[in-house]
């Protein structure tokens, strides 16, 4: 199939933008990039699509998300935390995690991926934190995801607070996932642990071996708060990023995660690893845990990624949380441009979970792109566009989506999936999971 894309503007990078210019696609890969005057001259094309009056721009890379997290907005903790460990110890684990199932999930993820595609992201990074969902659940995962038309990254988190018999149950789920689909360019997986305080030496040590092996990318939650540095301390006398390296964990197959508490000595480490890692705006604000050193990792040579965690899934919120709050904690403006948080949203993302035909509309790269309706109040320039997009840009500026050529979403219309249908699946499925903190909602809609 062979696809002519006219453009208002196209996005090619961080660097490029082109006015007057589109795609030349064929199958599911950009063949060119070309003015439309150049498109219409083509010969053998199947299809011309005319965006000539809007901007074709990449898809965005949500570099870690936990797609179950929707079945959780709203559902609040029984009594106040005080800290990051508190907040694990006595609600994440217990209330979410540990009760999640397939029903749940299953619904939780539909609906996650429809907000991501309403949002431009056409790839997720997604690390499954359900240790009693059984074994398949990837899979299941992976099915819908792809069924709605998006790409995937899958892991499920290891580790060894539920015991050594889960501890290997899920280290096996996560190769088997892996080697299952080696090659897919829709979907892949990584092997994931949580963190050096649920997971012990030897552990680290093994999943990193099986990763090695069979050539797999390695993730871990790294001090997401104060609360892991110091206890790694107080156990190992090291902090996390020193017992990763003492331990022989680090290497350009680590994509790490949150990355918040960093000491300027273990951004060195990381960098000198070829380490990568996904920063998370607005959820590291939620839990109160502190603020990821993130332009000095990325001064240090660091590929840095934004994600979702999970939290909020609309990805022009956390390009802006992004561009805005590095400016206020440094007390500096000049910090984090928008250049460089779009190309954090966009091919820099995709380095960082190790796809090089992701994240720019160039030759040879995957045809995914978003298209947006240019509903801006002021003029885009060539020294405004990407302020235009990341600080005022939204969500409902976009109009299609597609990912390998295809469409996903046409005129806010999700193709593969009934929108009010998912809502009301996953309320239904929610009202179970909460119960008793539900009981109102219950009683209103009776």
């Amino acid at each position: 199939m062979k696809r002519v894309v006219l453009g208002g503007f196209t996005v090619v990078d961080a660097k490029t933008v082109l006015p007057q210019t589109g795609l030349y696609i064929q199958d599911s890969k950009i063949e060119a990039v070309l003015s439309n005057q150049e498109l219409l001259t083509l010969s053998g094309v199947d299809q011309v699509i005319d965006y000539s009056d809007q901007i074709l721009q990449p898809g965005f890379i949500d570099g870690h998300v936990h797609l179950y997290g929707m079945l959780a907005h709203g559902l609040l903790p029984q009594k106040p935390l005080q800290d990051f460990n508190q907040f694990l110890r006595d609600y994440w684990w217990p209330d979410i995690e540990n009760r999640l199932e397939r029903e749940g999930i299953e619904a939780a993820v539909k609906l996650s991926c429809l907000e991501h595609i309403k949002s431009g992201v056409t790839t997720v990074c997604d690390v499954l934190e359900a240790p009693n969902a059984g074994r398949g659940i990837l899979e299941l995962e992976a099915s819908w995801v792809k069924a709605l038309g998006l790409r995937g990254g899958f892991s499920t988190e290891a580790s060894e607070r539920m015991g050594q018999a889960k501890a290997e149950e899920l280290l096996s789920e996560n190769l088997e996932f892996a080697l299952s689909h080696r090659g897919d360019p829709q979907t892949w997986g990584m092997l994931s642990i949580h963190t050096t305080f649920t997971c012990s030496p030897s552990y680290i040590q093994k999943a990193v071996g099986i990763a090695k092996e069979n050539q797999i990318d390695f993730h871990m939650h790294l001090a997401e708060s104060d609360y892991e540095p110091e206890l790694c301390e107080k156990v190992h006398g090291l902090r996390p990023t020193e017992l990763y390296n003492k331990l022989g964990a680090l290497g350009n197959y680590v994509v790490a995660s949150q990355g918040v508490s960093l000491q300027p000595h273990e951004i060195e480490i990381l960098s000198r690893n070829s380490c990568r890692l996904v920063h998370m705006p607005l959820s590291n604000c939620e839990v109160g845990g502190g603020f990821a050193p993130v332009p000095q990792m990325l001064e240090a040579g660091i590929k840095v990624g934004l994600g979702t965690d999970g939290y909020i899934n609309d990805f022009f919120e956390v390009m802006r949380g992004a561009f805005l709050l590095h400016k206020s904690v440094a007390k500096n403006s000049g910090i984090m441009p928008a250049e460089l948080v779009f190309e954090m949203a966009t091919s820099m993302g995709a380095e960082v979970l190790g796809r090089q035909d992701l994240g720019k509309l160039k030759a040879g790269y995957l045809a995914d792109f978003v298209v947006l309706d240019n509903l801006l109040p002021t003029p885009l320039t060539a020294q405004n566009f990407f302020d235009q997009l990341v600080v005022f840009g939204r969500s409902d500026y976009i109009r299609d989506v597609y990912v390998g050529g295809e469409p996903v979403m046409l005129e806010r219309k999700i193709l593969h999936g009934k929108e009010q249908e998912l809502r009301r699946n996953l309320r239904e499925k929610c009202l179970r999971f909460w119960g008793q903190a539900a009981k109102w909602t219950c009683e209103r809609t009776n």
